[in-house]
């Protein structure tokens, strides 16, 4: 493929990613528990909080946190935002995510001095719950420091994110009503 002057490989994989980030596919986790009510939680898009966060920075936060709640096994479904299953689900919580902070890092300065050239991100997370309550709130940091690529600072901050769901302990969801 050829791209044009002034279009490069980032803003292709970007809107690659964007429209594949909008698909409505749940994601499961596996891990209900038989007689135990447990939440299902609906991954919100990245926020960028006005500051100049990169799209693909955005899509690599909201793909890496869907992964990494998948593998808490804390929450019985991990769905995409606009997912239409929301609407059934009776213990549902909302993740949003707001990026508060983000220093774009060089690659190239880490590997030449390893004290340069970090990637720092910081985000605000809630998960609240399907009428606006807030049930966890926390501000959550990724970065990279030394080796890797700019993008692994996405993949540390949803595991952070994901960490500090899983240690914090969420209320009990209300018993399902059947026929609601």
């Amino acid at each position: 493929m050829k791209l044009s002057r002034g279009t490069s490989w980032k803003a292709v994989t970007a809107a690659i990613a964007i429209g594949l980030s909008a698909l409505t596919v749940p994601v499961f986790a596996g891990g209900n528990r038989p007689g135990v009510a447990q939440w299902s939680v609906v991954v919100n898009q990245v926020d960028a909080g006005g500051l100049g966060v990169a799209p693909e920075f955005q899509v690599a936060i909201y793909e890496n946190l869907l992964d990494e709640l998948v593998k808490t096994k804390q929450f019985s479904t991990v769905l995409r935002s606009g997912d239409r299953a929301a609407n059934d689900a009776s213990a549902l919580l909302v993740l949003k995510t707001t990026v508060e902070s983000y220093t774009p890092g060089s690659e190239t300065k880490r590997a030449v001095t390893t004290v340069a050239g970090a990637t720092k991100l910081k985000v605000r997370s809630q998960l609240c719950t399907r009428d606006g309550q807030v049930v966890l709130e926390r501000v959550v940091d990724g970065n990279v420091r030394f080796f890797g690529g700019n993008l692994r600072a996405t993949h540390n901050l949803a595991r952070n994110v994901a960490k500090a769901i899983k240690q914090s302990p969420l209320p009990e969801p209300a018993p399902s009503v059947h026929g609601e």
